[in-house]
């Protein structure tokens, strides 16, 4: 599905009907050949809106690494080592085929009970793709588990996309897609977090300021702006106070 290389139709049914980690697991031999990899188009952005920022950095951490695609970008960023971390053994294996660079580290934990042994090592933490994987009453763990991981003055950055107006397809897609998902959740275990409309700017932004952030959010102009001027995507920065 998606391309030749990429995973069947029966065998995204039962990734589906897998829990997260297990289905991670046995979608990470092909997960790169599917469009829930983040863009390089993304990536290119998020680095280069960082770098005209703040320049370099000293350690980076990547949180749901997945297979590391993020990796590349913060050991260009990174003058230290950088670290991903994932739940998924599958895809945390290959990230390490992806990095068999000695500065990165990869280990496996659940992001909402990050390692003690990572606090305050890091001065720039990102994550793509995987807010979906989280529950909004988990969000106040995740960030808390960042804010403890940074260093004071460290950087939590990571892209937040504009609403979808109700009356664009991709709203009743994703709107379809997150109805099947908590119908799968109800009658089916284990279940399986992802859902598309549970990130909103708004309380993503509250529960960072209860975990003791300060937020701002820049344009990434290379996805252009909405008719209303408003960019169609942002990235949000969350600095731990010095």
């Amino acid at each position: 599905m998606f391309t030749s290389q990429g995973p069947t139709v029966r065998e995204l049914a039962v990734q589906a009907l897998s829990s997260v980690e297990r289905g991670y697991d046995l979608l990470s031999p092909k997960f790169d050949q599917t469009p829930f990899r983040t863009p390089d188009r993304m990536l290119d952005a998020v680095e280069e809106a960082l770098a005209q920022r703040e320049g370099s950095f000293g350690a980076g951490l990547d949180v749901c690494c997945g297979t590391g695609a993020g990796l590349g970008m913060l050991r260009r960023l990174c003058r230290d080592r950088v670290t991903g971390v994932d739940l998924s053994a599958g895809m945390l294996a290959e990230a390490a085929r992806a990095h068999p660079d000695e500065r990165v580290d990869l280990v496996r934990a659940d992001a909402r009970a990050l390692p003690p042994e990572l606090a305050g090592s890091y001065d720039l933490a990102v994550s793509f793709g995987a807010f979906g994987h989280f529950l909004p009453a988990e969000r106040p763990a995740l960030f808390s588990g960042v804010h403890t991981a940074l260093r004071p003055g460290g950087l939590f950055a990571f892209p937040i996309g504009a609403p979808i107006p109700p009356t664009s397809p991709a709203w009743w897609a994703v709107a379809g897609f997150d109805a099947a998902m908590r119908v799968r959740n109800a009658v089916w275990r284990p279940p399986f977090v992802m859902y598309y409309r549970t990130f909103p700017l708004g309380g993503v932004r509250a529960d960072l300021h209860a975990a003791g952030f300060t937020v701002e959010t820049a344009p990434l102009e290379h996805f252009g702006r909405r008719p209303d001027g408003t960019p169609r995507w942002r990235l949000l920065l969350a600095r731990k106070p010095v």
